[in-house]
C-alpha cells in the first residue's frame, strides 16, 4: 500500500477513538472529502464493518461520490483489493463494505429502509447541512448498534447558521467553540480550512479565497474558513430588532398558521403603527401536535374576541374554530400573494417582543431560494406565514379595522 498522509487533525479518527460521534467541519478547499474518504477506506481494512455513507439527497453515487473513492483507491495502490459497484464498495480481503444511500430520493423518504440495514457499524452523513430534521438523524443513528465493532456516527458539513440543530446539539449545548479540534466531552471534533490544505490547491484557488477575504469578510469567514453564521446567507428580512411589544396601546390582532406532526401550529400577535411604519410582533404559539380543541382553547385564552386571520388552506379547521367561538377568518391567497406580503413586511420596521425566539429563528433563516430571485425557501416560515396573513389583511386594502 502506498503511503498517504492525512492532516494531524484527523488523529481522533485514526487513533481508534471510542467516541460515538465525530463532527467534521470546514470551508471550501479544506480537504474534508479527502480526509473522510481515505479514513473510510482504511477502516474497511478491518473485518466486520458495514459503513453506511449517506447524503440527504443522493441522485447517483456512481456519478457523484464513488469516483472520489476510486481516485483514493488508486492513490493507495489498492485497486485489486476492492470490488466496486454502482452502490457499494466491498473490501475483498476483510469482507467489510461501504454502502452509498440517499436519505431522500425520487421514491420518497428512505429513513425506514436505512434503519433496516443490518450490521451497520459506522453511519456517515455528508453535506449534513442539508439535513434540517434532527429526528431523521436520530432514527438512523439509533439503528447503528452492531456488537462486532465500536459504533460511530460521523457528521460532515460546511457550517451554515447557528440555528442549525447540529450547532445547537454539538457546539452550543456542549460549550464547544466553533473551529475546535480534538476529543471534547466525548465527541471528536475535526475542523480544517484551506490553510491546512495549501499543498493540494492551485495558486488560482488560493488567490480567489484571499480576494474574498478582502471583498466580503462575512462570506469569507463562513464559506472559506467554515465558521457558523449568525444569519443565513440571503435572508429576506434584515429590517427587524427586539423591543417592547405595542408600547402605545395599539389594537392587537392575530395571524395563525397550521401544521400538525412535523410543522408547527403558530399564533402571532400584531400591532401596526402606520404613521411610524412599525409592526410590533409577539409570539403566542409555536407547537406541533395540536388538535382542533387545543387550538380553540389557546386562541380563546390569548385572543378572546379579537380577530384572527388564518391559513385559507384549512377551511374546515377555520369553520370548526369559528363555530366553537373564535373570531377567525381565512386569509386571501392568490398569484403573487407571498411576494406581495413579504414586500409589505420589508417596507416596515419589525419590532419583535424579546421572548419570541422561534420567530427570531425564522427571521434569521428565511432566505431567498436563489441569489437575485424573488422566490423564497419553503422553510423557516410557519410563524412568518401567520405574520404575513394578518399584516396583508390590514395593509393590502381588505381590512375594515382601523389601524393607526
Amino acid at each position: 500500500m502506498n503511503s498517504v498522509k492525512l492532516h494531524p487533525k484527523y488523529e481522533p479518527l485514526l487513533m481508534g477513538s471510542h467516541n460515538r460521534y465525530s463532527i467534521v467541519t470546514g470551508g471550501r478547499g479544506s480537504g474534508k472529502s479527502y480526509g473522510l474518504t481515505v479514513f473510510l477506506l482504511l477502516l474497511s481494512m478491518e473485518s466486520d464493518h458495514v459503513i453506511l455513507f449517506t447524503r440527504y439527497t443522493m441522485t447517483s453515487a456512481q456519478i457523484s461520490i464513488i469516483p472520489e473513492f476510486l481516485e483514493k483507491i488508486e492513490l493507495l495502490g489498492l485497486e485489486s483489493m476492492f470490488h466496486v459497484t454502482k452502490t457499494e464498495i466491498i473490501n475483498k480481503q476483510s469482507g467489510s463494505k461501504i454502502l452509498f444511500r440517499g436519505i431522500k430520493t425520487s421514491s420518497g423518504d428512505q429513513t425506514a429502509n436505512l434503519k433496516s440495514i443490518q450490521g451497520v457499524t459506522t453511519f456517515v452523513i455528508e453535506e449534513a447541512e442539508e439535513l434540517v430534521d434532527e429526528s431523521i438523524f436520530d432514527k438512523i443513528d439509533l439503528s447503528v448498534r452492531s456488537t462486532k465493532r465500536d459504533n460511530r456516527s460521523i457528521i460532515v458539513m460546511n457550517p451554515t447558521t447557528k440555528e442549525h440543530w447540529i450547532y445547537k446539539r454539538f457546539f452550543e449545548s456542549k460549550g464547544v467553540r466553533s473551529g475546535s479540534n480534538g476529543s471534547i466531552n466525548g465527541t471528536n471534533y475535526i475542523h480544517t480550512t484551506y490553510l491546512d490544505n495549501l499543498s493540494n490547491l492551485s495558486q488560482g484557488v488560493i488567490d480567489t479565497m484571499e480576494q474574498m477575504k478582502l471583498n466580503d469578510v462575512e462570506n469569507y469567514n463562513n464559506v472559506v474558513l467554515g465558521g457558523w453564521r449568525a444569519k443565513a446567507e440571503g435572508v429576506v428580512f434584515t429590517n427587524w430588532r427586539f423591543g417592547e411589544f405595542n408600547p402605545d396601546g395599539l389594537q392587537v390582532t392575530y395571524g395563525q398558521d397550521y401544521g400538525f406532526k412535523n410543522d408547527a401550529n403558530t399564533l402571532v400577535g400584531v400591532a401596526i403603527d402606520k404613521s411610524k411604519k412599525l409592526i410590533y410582533i409577539k409570539e403566542h404559539l409555536y407547537k406541533t401536535g395540536l388538535n382542533t380543541h387545543d387550538l380553540y382553547v389557546i386562541n380563546n385564552k390569548v385572543c378572546g374576541r379579537d380577530l384572527i386571520v388564518a391559513d385559507s388552506a384549512e377551511p374546515r379547521l377555520i369553520s370548526e374554530l369559528s363555530s366553537k367561538g373564535n373570531n377567525i377568518r381565512a386569509c386571501k391567497k392568490g398569484p403573487g400573494s407571498i411576494s406581495a406580503g413579504v414586500s409589505i413586511l420589508q417596507s416596515y420596521e419589525l419590532v419583535l417582543e424579546s421572548n419570541s425566539k422561534n420567530i427570531a429563528t425564522e427571521l434569521n433563516n428565511y432566505a431567498y431560494a436563489d441569489k437575485g430571485s424573488n422566490l423564497f425557501i419553503d422553510d423557516y416560515n410557519h410563524a412568518l406565514d401567520a405574520l404575513r396573513y394578518i399584516t396583508s389583511f390590514h395593509l393590502m386594502g381588505s381590512s375594515r379595522i382601523e389601524v393607526r
